[in-house]
């Protein structure tokens, strides 16, 4: 029960972090182009391959404080974070090839996936 309220208490940090860092980044830079998703996007990413490396090489967080930074905090900051990972862990292991089609279909597939709620939605509604 531990792991679910870390999880969660991350989670609701991960979300303000993420508004506030959009609200800003999105007055800072218009919002013409989706620079706010970019930014908490890569920041994610980098925040994530930090966390990473440093319970691989530096030290060993419980399994609560792992999930707190990793599935709540960064999970609702971005999701792009862990496909990055994903991506890594993949070429590291020598899968070159499944890390290209992992990361293409991914992409593809998640716009295409969003594509298709809006149509169907819009289906729905008009």
């Amino acid at each position: 029960m531990k792991l679910v309220f870390a999880i969660a208490f991350g989670g609701a940090l991960g979300a303000l972090a993420r508004y506030f860092v959009s609200v800003q980044v999105s007055h800072w830079l218009g919002s013409n182009i989706p620079w706010a998703t970019f930014t908490v996007n890569v920041i994610g990413s980098f925040i994530l391959g930090v966390l990473y490396e440093s319970g691989t090489l530096v030290w060993q967080p419980t399994a609560e404080f792992k999930a707190f930074l990793t599935v709540g905090i960064l999970g609702s900051f971005t999701t792009f974070s862990t496909f990055s990972l994903d991506v890594i862990v993949l070429i590291e292991r020598g899968a070159w090839t499944t890390a290209g089609c992992y990361a293409f279909g991914s992409l593809v597939m998640s716009v295409l996936g969003l594509m298709a709620g809006m149509m169907l939605l819009r289906g729905l509604v008009t």
